[in-house]
């Protein structure tokens, strides 16, 4: 019998399939062309979207305690607002950060916004897709310069192009939700 999360991530597959999975001819962030792209945050931004990948990540880190979960604007962005929310919800409520991409020019000019990290704290990074870890890269030198510890990396859709790899040099390890070999 299937357990409720296991119903969560067929119910997201499916999401994620027909309203983010598209066939063509796409350029990647990374640079990289491509014949297939999935639009992760046209699930991850609609209500159900945010709420099975909320109840699936916070299940997938239950066992890891991190002083809280966030990740690289922006594609952790609307994923960190649907698990503060639920993790409350749930009586084991959790901090979220975001992190920008440059240190912000004014006020006091954070590149984490969330509440306070404290030094020696940890954390697990996410992130929509993954596919040469760069974001994720980026993300543990800004929290390593913060002194923190980042304890794992979970994407929701792993496209298998070397993030695993560029997280492993920084001892971190990733998981996915799903495998990009999984929609084609």
């Amino acid at each position: 019998m299937p357990t409720t999360i296991d119903a969560d991530k067929s119910e997201l597959f499916q999401l994620l399939k027909t309203q983010a999975f598209s066939k063509g001819k796409f350029i990647l962030s990374s640079g990289k062309e491509s014949s297939y792209y999935l639009d992760a945050r046209l699930v991850t931004l609609s209500a159900p979207g945010a709420y099975l990948t909320a109840r699936i990540m916070l299940d997938m880190i239950k066992a890891d305690r991190p002083d809280a979960i966030g990740g690289p604007t922006l594609g952790a962005d609307p994923m960190v607002g649907a698990i503060a929310s639920l993790s409350h919800q749930d009586k084991h409520p959790i901090n979220t950060f975001i992190i920008r991409k440059q240190p912000k020019a004014h006020g006091k000019q954070q590149q984490v916004e969330g509440p306070l990290l404290k030094e020696g704290g940890s954390v697990v990074i996410i992130d929509d897709v993954a596919t040469t870890g760069k974001a994720f890269v980026e993300s543990i030198e800004v929290l390593q310069r913060m002194n923190i510890k980042i304890k794992k990396a979970i994407c929701v859709i792993d496209r298998g192009e070397g993030a695993h790899e560029a997280l492993a040099k920084y001892n971190v390890p990733m998981q996915s939700i799903f495998t990009i070999a999984e929609f084609l």
